[in-house]
């Protein structure tokens, strides 16, 4: 076990050096602020994992989402019937045939959704994120717009968070621009949150915890990242910006835009693991059409997992499982968080260790994918059509920082909790 904690010690120096080749001034960064945000991350994962009072109440969160599906089952079943989840007019012998993802797990994300814009009016969520950043504004000096979209985006998506700033995106630097893409990478949104816990609570206890851990734990990981990538900048001034704004007129309307809102990514989230998954079949059979490697066919997974192994050993992960770990990274990477979700919850037992499927779950955790680049430069830029270009500069940047500020949470976690 010692040497898989020096492997994660060795991950989180080699994390910040793959870094360096995009940085646009090494001689300028600050490497105290380097060195904080990894205490940081390492304070938040023991404070909200190790201190007693606080894990608990992250377990009360779990129950809580455990209650919420429950109730979205209420609906879900009065609108699809059996399919639903409600009583079937039949005798079942196969009960685990009758769970629909469409029908009955991807519908929460409305209600979570709708939840989330009504806990936004109520201003309980604008005090928590005020909270969590003033905590970054004082250890790492990331204030005004930026510094506020960063720390939304561990309960908002990478497009809500940065409307919460929009009148000052036009006028941001581009170390600004690359935090509020960055962070929005490297965190899901709280309406997706939910879903990966159903998914995943069966296999691991207090999946939602963990989550929530890790998107705060991003944050301060964004930020260190997008200093290294742009030094010179980092210490612009920029305006404050005291509070979230008001983005609901009543209760009401937060509750049927939340509910659209949440329409909108059930529908999307459908459409594109449709597609996905039909082009991860296409492209394997594809591959499959290649001689076998090592006596097994080429598949997407097994290429993917050949990249990152590596990546995957310097978090901690036994190299026995490092390809294993390493493939659901490079498909998230290559696809979405999504489609590694459902690869790691069909992943036969004993495929990854207690360890390492939590220091997977850390490092797949987060909108770092290929099409995320495309998604940021078209909703970020609609709200600022004058930065599209800086954007689009700026993405690979954002892919990469994103996707480390990932696998060092993961470290830090596979150090903390075992």
């Amino acid at each position: 076990m010692t040497a898989l904690y020096l492997q994660a010690v060795l991950g989180l120096c080699v994390f910040v050096a793959l870094a360096l080749p995009f940085s646009s001034n090494i001689r300028r960064i600050n490497w105290k602020l380097v060195a904080i945000a990894i205490v940081l991350q390492f304070a938040i994962c023991i404070l909200l994992l190790k201190v007693p009072v606080i894990s608990d109440g992250l377990a009360a969160v779990n129950r809580a989402v455990g209650a919420l599906g429950a109730a979205t089952r209420e609906g879900t079943s009065f609108i699809y019937g059996y399919l639903g989840g409600g009583a079937t007019p039949f005798t079942v012998t196969n009960p685990g045939t009758l769970v629909t993802f469409a029908f009955q797990v991807l519908p929460l994300v409305i209600v979570m959704s709708a939840l989330s814009a009504l806990f936004w009016f109520w201003r309980i969520l604008p005090l928590v994120v005020r909270a969590i950043a003033w905590v970054f504004e004082r250890a790492l000096d990331t204030r005004g717009p930026a510094g506020l979209a960063a720390t939304a985006n561990v309960f908002l998506g990478q497009i809500e968070a940065p409307l919460l700033v929009r009148p000052y995106i036009a006028t941001m630097t581009r170390y600004e621009l690359l935090l509020l893409m960055t962070a929005g990478m490297a965190t899901i949104a709280g309406s997706v949150m939910v879903i990966y816990a159903a998914m995943l609570g069966p296999q691991f206890e207090g999946i939602l915890g963990h989550l929530i851990t890790k998107s705060i734990m991003s944050v301060p990981a964004a930020i260190l990242f997008a200093h290294v990538m742009l030094p010179d900048e980092a210490e612009a001034a920029h305006a404050q910006v005291t509070e979230p704004p008001r983005i609901y007129e009543g209760a009401m309307d937060a509750i049927s835009r939340g509910t659209s809102d949440g329409l909108n990514i059930y529908l999307n989230i459908l459409a594109i693991l449709l597609v996905l998954i039909a082009f991860v079949a296409l492209l394997n059979g594809a591959l499959g059409l290649f001689p076998d490697v090592a006596g097994t066919p080429l598949t997407l997974e097994r290429m993917a997992g050949w990249v990152f192994a590596p990546i995957s050993w310097l978090m901690g992960v036994p190299w026995s499982e490092a390809l294993t770990s390493g493939s659901l990274i490079g498909v998230k990477t290559v696809l979405n968080e999504f489609i590694a979700y459902l690869k790691l919850a069909d992943l036969p037992p004993g495929a990854l260790s207690e360890r390492s499927r939590l220091i997977t779950i850390y490092a797949v955790c987060g909108f770092a994918n290929i099409s995320s680049i495309g998604i940021q430069i078209s909703g970020i830029g609609a709200m600022a059509p004058e930065r599209k270009r800086d954007l689009a500069d700026l993405g690979l940047r954002a892919l990469v920082a994103a996707t480390l500020a990932s696998t060092m949470t993961g470290a830090v976690v596979g150090i903390v909790a075992y």
